[in-house]
């Protein structure tokens, strides 16, 4: 088994970036996820109420990012490092975290393009986020502005067979691309859904060694194209079909990086070996 591609997600539910290396650290690939759009209450603004977001094109430079959007001005915006602290959630039911505010002019510049009001913020200190689900992970493990895990990993034969299934039954969606998932780290010659036995054990991705955490509960976000944000029924019906696992909809498995004594995990490059341990 192989890595054949890398992706991080640098403002929480808009457009990736494909990668050919990335540093792991405890609380995921550098730069993912450590920016995240916000309402009035400071609750996470994702894909979930706002497939627009797809449109939104942030791209990492030194001390902050630049945010692209076809048809408008690019937006240089810096880490706010001395911004106003502001208690923020990813989901309304999660506990809060410190985050910064980035200067009104990003908020401005969203809250035009999302036609509601927004804010933006920034995770200045990833160690002040616990993974929520402390049951299936260390209480020390931390995780940046993601859902629930520090990396999202997906097998491509999965998603294979996930088509084959769509293009057999004459679904006019067919075939999906991977983007549709968000995944953080995708493998190559692993069997269909071989993924499943990884639960509850390590992996080692080239240098790094993870803990697989619990597989990954899809929901609308998938459906969403994530060329032009719009939406379908797929994959969520096809799921539901055959791939319903203790109340949710399965594809992938969620990971948990095993510190290094530098306190990150090293990092993947595209090619890297791809093995299930103990």
């Amino acid at each position: 088994m192989r890595l054949v591609s890398l992706h991080t997600y640098p403002v929480k539910g808009c457009y990736r970036l494909d990668l050919d290396a990335a540093r792991v650290e405890p609380w995921g690939l550098a730069g993912d996820r450590r920016w995240m759009i916000v309402d009035d209450d400071g609750v996470g603004v994702t894909q979930r109420q706002v497939a627009g977001l797809v449109a939104i094109r942030p791209e990492l430079r030194p001390g902050g990012l630049v945010l692209r959007v076809a048809g408008r001005p690019a937006l240089e915006v810096t880490e706010p490092t001395d911004g106003e602290p502001v208690a923020v959630r990813v989901f309304s039911n999660m506990p809060a975290a410190p985050a910064r505010r980035a200067e009104p002019a990003a908020d401005d510049w969203l809250s035009r393009l999302l036609d509601r009001k927004v804010r933006l913020v920034w995770l200045g200190d990833p160690t002040v986020r616990p993974i929520p689900d402390t049951g299936l992970v260390d209480p020390a493990d931390r995780v940046s502005f993601a859902d629930g895990y520090p990396l999202l990993l997906a097998n491509r034969a999965s998603l294979d067979a996930l088509n084959e299934s769509l293009v057999e039954s004459g679904n006019a969606e067919a075939p999906l691309p991977m983007t549709r998932f968000r995944p953080n780290v995708v493998v190559g010659g692993a069997d269909p859904w071989a993924e499943d036995g990884w639960t509850g054990r390590r992996l080692r991705i080239g240098p790094v060694t993870f803990r697989v955490a619990k597989p990954c509960g899809r929901c609308l976000v998938t459906t969403t194209d994530q060329e032009t944000g719009v939406r379908g029924r797929e994959p969520l019906r096809t799921l539901a079909k055959y791939r319903r696992i203790n109340r949710q909809l399965v594809f992938g498995q969620n990971l948990v990086p095993v510190p290094g004594p530098a306190g990150s995990a090293g990092t993947l490059t595209v090619g890297d070996p791809v093995e299930p341990l103990d």
